[in-house]
């Protein structure tokens, strides 16, 4: 390839990618807008916050848990060779607060819930059941978008929630019962080192996780190319999409909430 050729293909892709990104921010803002303005689809609310949260509950508790346990195994393994086993209660509970389980809750439920709507809502348009909408003077932002952005932003902080007490207890169980710690001496570690904001800070990256996660799931399905293979290209655009942005966001947010 030549240098010319080189030049042109980075010109084209760095348009593509901003072309990209404006669509995207233009969505963002359009969704915001119609948040706070009226009609709003209760129903279409309430299905959306079992969806998302009740039915997501599962796999974010078994990862939680799993999750928990290993890190307790794994800062045991390496607290022993500085005789520092103590810090094992510390550090699972702090970990799992602070990052694991917001960062981990947030990719299951990204894998679970953005690739069911962007193959949802890329069905509806290649079935033309999104015209439809239209044709009967409904917004598809306002029916489709709306009420799967908020339930997710306020499902995830609480599954983080969940999800941080199992992580937590899955450490408990892995620390009592293989690595020989005390129980209530454990507990009382726990309680001791973790911090409300450890739990809030979490809780907040939830919800930008969870906002991102429905935000990236209605944009491709809405941008749906015509046929199978247009709904399979958004599912798999809007789970990869949803997170990256979650791993940037996640960086963005402890730096903001921990460094001083």
């Amino acid at each position: 390839m030549t240098i010319n050729g080189s030049l042109a293909y980075i010109g084209r892709n760095t348009l593509l990618f901003l072309a990209a990104t404006g669509r995207i921010v233009l969505f963002v803002w359009n969704t915001l807008r119609h948040c706070v303005a009226g009609p709003f689809y209760w129903r279409e609310l309430v299905s959306a916050l079992v969806q998302i949260g009740w039915l997501s509950l599962p796999v974010v508790g078994l990862t939680a848990l799993f999750t928990g346990g290993a890190l307790a195994l794994q800062i045991y393994a390496g607290g022993a060779r500085f005789n520092a086993e103590a810090i094992v209660p510390s550090i699972v509970s702090i970990g799992m607060a602070r990052e694991l389980g917001p960062v981990l809750g947030g990719l299951m439920v990204a894998a679970r819930v953005a690739s069911s709507v962007a193959a949802e809502i890329g069905t509806m348009k290649v079935t033309e059941q999104i015209d439809a909408l239209v044709t009967l003077s409904t917004d598809p932002m306002k029916y489709l978008t709306v009420p799967r952005v908020v339930a997710a932003t306020l499902c995830v902080p609480l599954l983080v929630g969940v999800g941080d007490a199992i992580g937590i207890m899955g450490g408990y169980l892995v620390g009592t019962t293989r690595l020989g710690f005390n129980e209530v001496v454990y507990l009382k570690n726990t309680i001791d080192f973790l911090q409300t904001w450890d739990i809030l800070s979490g809780m907040i990256k939830g919800a930008v996780f969870g906002f991102i996660i429905a935000l990236m799931g209605c944009f491709y399905g809405m941008n749906s190319g015509r046929g199978a293979q247009g709904v399979g290209t958004a599912t798999k655009s809007a789970v990869v999409t949803a997170s990256v942005l979650i791993l940037v966001a996640n960086y963005i947010l402890t730096e903001v909430f921990f460094t001083a």
